[in-house]
C-alpha cells in the first residue's frame, strides 16, 4: 500500500495485518555530486515502490525522508529517530529504512529501525528490459532479508 487516498482506505480497513513501513531516505543537494545523489534518490524510489508491490497486504510505504546532503549526521539522525518513533506509536512493529547513503551505515545502530542499504544500481542508460531485469534482481535479494527478519520476531 501507498501513501495515498486510495491505499490509505484498504489499509485502514486491514490495519491489523499491515505491521511493516517502508521508508526511503533521499539525501537531497543542488551542489557537489548532484547527479550521482539524484541516482541515489531514483534508484530507492525504483526499488521502495516495488517493495511495496511485492508486499502490498503487510506494507505501507511512506513518503521519503529527505534530507540535506549537508546536514549534520547528528541533525538527521534526530529528525530520522521522531519518524521512526511516530511510526512505531502507530502500531508499526517493522520499520525499514532503504537507502543507498552509506552515511547511514555508520549510525545504523542507533536508528531502533532496520537499515536496507543497497548500493545505486545507475539504470539511466539501461534499456526498459535491462533495467526490469536489474530490479527484479534486487527484489530477489531483499525479500529472503525481509521475511527472516518478519520470522526472527514474531
Amino acid at each position: 500500500m501507498k501513501w495515498q487516498v486510495n491505499d490509505i482506505d484498504k489499509f485502514l480497513q486491514a490495519k491489523e495485518y499491515v505491521d511493516t513501513a517502508f521508508l526511503p531516505l533521499i539525501p537531497v543537494t543542488s551542489q557537489n555530486h548532484l547527479k550521482s545523489i539524484v541516482a541515489m534518490g531514483d534508484f530507492m524510489t525504483i526499488i521502495s515502490r516495488e517493495l511495496e508491490r511485492q508486499f502490498q497486504g503487510r506494507g505501507l510505504l511512506f513518503p521519503a525522508f529527505t534530507y540535506l546532503k549537508s546536514e549534520s549526521p547528528e541533525e538527521k539522525k534526530e529528525r530520522l529517530l521522531s519518524w521512526i518513533a511516530e511510526l512505531k506509536q502507530g502500531g508499526f512493529e517493522h520499520i525499514f529504512l532503504l537507502s543507498s547513503d552509506a552515511d547511514w551505515k555508520t549510525v545504523e545502530s542507533s536508528l531502533h529501525a532496520d537499515l536496507i542499504w543497497l548500493p545505486t544500481i545507475p539504470l539511466e542508460h539501461m534499456d526498459f528490459t535491462n533495467k526490469q531485469q536489474v530490479i527484479a534482481e534486487q527484489i530477489k535479494q531483499l525479500v529472503p532479508l525481509l521475511t527472516n527478519t518478519w520470522q526472527n520476531r514474531e
